[in-house]
C-alpha cells in the first residue's frame, strides 16, 4: 500500500513538473514557446488515447503487471527526456511518459484498496493524500531542480520513480491472473459514449480542459516576461515553481475538502455551472492583466480553487450519470477530456503569436463558456445530478482519480 502510494505521489508530480522549466527549455534549446508547449500536447494526447484501453489491458494481465509496465515506461522516458538534445526529442519522450502514466494511474487506486489491511476508507484517505501532495509539490520540485538545469526535473522524476518501481515490485504481493469472465472488452469505452449523460459530461470536460491546460501550459511564458519587465532577473524556474505550487495547493484543497460539501448542499450540476463561470471569469481577467506579474500570478493561483472543484465534481457526475462499471466510465471520460488538454497548448502557441499575449486566455474562457452551454443543452440527460447528494468515500476517490489522473 505504501509503495504504491509513494509511486502515486511521483506520478501526480508529473502534471505540473515541467511548468517551471518551459521558458528555460525554450531558451536553451532554441525553441519557440509554441514548440515548448508541445511537451504537454504529446503527453496528454497519448495519455488520453491510452485511457480508452487501460481498463481492457489491466483486466487481462492483472493490476501488478500493469503498474510495473507503467512505472518502467515513466522511468525510461523521463530519463531519456532529461538527456535530450532538441525540444522535439523531449516532445517524443513525453509521449512515452504519458503512456506509462496512463497505465499506472488507471490501476493505482484499485491496487491500494486491495493491498491495505486497514479497510478501504484508510486506503482511500492515503490515496487522496498522495494525489494532493503530488499535484502541489510537482511544480515546486520542478522549480528547485530547474534552478540547477532544465534537465534536473526529468532526471529527478526518473530516479524517484525508479525507487517506486523497486518498492512496488518487491512489496506488492503477486496476484492471480484475471479470468476470462473479468476481461473488459476493448470496445467498452468507445461504446460508453453512446450514453447521452456520459457524452454530455465528456464534451463539457473536453472544453473545460481546453481552458485548464491553456492556463497550465501557456502561463509560464507571460509570467517570465512580466518578471523580466519588472526587473526581477532572478525570478526563473523557482519563481514559476512557487506560483504553480500555490496553484497546486489550492487545487488539492478544494478537490478533497471543498467539492464534497458543495455537492451535498447544492447538487452537482449547479456547482459545475457556477465553478465553470468562475473559471471563465478568471481567464478573462488574466487576458486583461497579461502584462501584470501580480495580476497574472494571482489569477493562476486562484484558478486552482475552481479547478479542484471541477475536477472532482465532473468525475463524480460521470460515476452517477450511467450504470457503467466505474473503470469503464472513468476511462472513457478521461480519454475524451485529455484530448481537450492536448489541443490547448497547440492552439495557445499559434494564437499568442498571431493575436497577442492575452489572446490564449480569451480562447480558453470561450471554451469554458461552451462547456457551460454543453451542460445546459444536455440538461435532460443530467437530471439525476440536479439533487444534492453525498458520496461514499470510495466514490469520491474514484472521482478524484478520473479528474486528475
Amino acid at each position: 500500500m505504501w509503495a504504491v502510494a509513494f509511486a502515486c505521489v511521483i506520478a501526480f508530480m508529473g502534471i505540473g513538473l515541467v511548468d517551471p522549466i518551459l521558458p528555460a527549455i525554450s531558451a536553451e534549446l532554441d525553441a519557440t514557446p509554441a514548440q515548448s508547449m508541445l511537451l504537454f500536447t504529446s503527453y496528454l494526447l497519448i495519455t488520453g488515447a491510452m485511457m480508452f484501453l487501460t481498463s481492457a489491458i489491466s483486466s487481462r494481465i492483472g493490476a501488478k503487471p500493469t503498474l510495473l509496465i507503467g512505472l518502467v515506461l515513466v522511468v525510461v522516458f523521463a530519463a531519456l527526456a532529461g538527456g535530450s538534445a532538441t525540444v522535439w526529442q523531449i516532445i517524443d519522450f513525453r509521449a512515452g511518459w504519458g503512456l506509462g502514466n496512463a497505465l499506472f494511474i488507471s490501476t493505482a487506486l484499485a491496487t491500494i484498496v486491495g493491498a491495505t489491511s486497514g479497510g478501504s476508507e484508510k486506503a482511500i484517505i492515503l490515496y487522496e493524500a498522495a494525489l494532493g501532495l503530488g499535484i502541489a509539490t510537482g511544480p515546486l520540485l520542478g522549480g528547485l531542480l530547474g534552478e540547477i538545469s532544465w534537465r534536473g526535473p526529468f532526471f529527478g522524476t526518473a530516479a524517484l520513480m525508479a525507487v517506486g518501481l523497486i518498492a512496488v515490485a518487491v512489496l506488492l504481493p503477486k496476484q492471480d491472473r484475471p479470468t476470462p469472465e473479468q476481461h473488459v472488452r476493448l470496445t467498452a469505452t468507445f461504446r460508453a459514449l453512446s450514453r447521452p449523460g456520459l457524452l454530455t459530461l465528456a464534451v463539457s470536460a473536453l472544453l473545460y480542459n481546453f481552458g485548464f491546460f491553456t492556463l497550465l501550459a501557456y502561463s509560464p511564458f507571460p509570467l517570465e516576461e512580466d518578471a523580466a519587465a519588472a526587473g526581477m532577473t532572478n525570478f526563473g524556474a523557482m519563481g514559476l515553481g512557487l506560483v504553480f505550487f500555490g496553484w497546486g495547493i489550492c487545487l488539492a484543497i478544494t478537490s478533497v475538502f471543498v467539492a464534497p460539501p458543495l455537492t451535498r448542499r447544492f447538487g452537482r450540476r449547479p456547482v459545475l455551472i457556477t465553478a465553470l463561470a468562475g473559471l471563465a471569469a478568471i481567464l478573462l481577467g488574466m487576458a486583461l492583466l497579461v502584462d501584470s506579474l501580480a495580476g497574472l500570478a494571482t489569477g493562476v493561483i486562484v484558478a486552482g480553487l475552481f479547478l479542484g472543484v471541477l475536477n472532482t465534481v465532473l468525475t463524480e457526475s460521470v460515476m452517477e450519470v450511467s450504470d457503467l462499471p466505474r473503470p469503464v466510465a472513468s476511462s472513457t471520460y478521461s480519454g475524451v477530456r485529455f484530448m481537450g488538454g492536448a489541443v490547448a497548448p497547440l492552439v495557445a502557441g499559434q494564437v499568442s503569436d498571431a493575436l497577442g499575449a492575452g489572446s490564449p486566455y480569451l480562447f480558453g474562457a470561450a471554451a469554458v463558456v461552451l462547456a457551460i452551454v454543453a451542460l445546459l443543452v444536455g440538461a435532460r440527460s443530467l437530471r439525476v445530478l440536479n439533487r444534492a447528494h453525498g458520496e461514499p468515500v470510495e466514490e469520491e476517490a474514484w472521482a478524484i482519480t478520473g479528474g486528475d489522473a
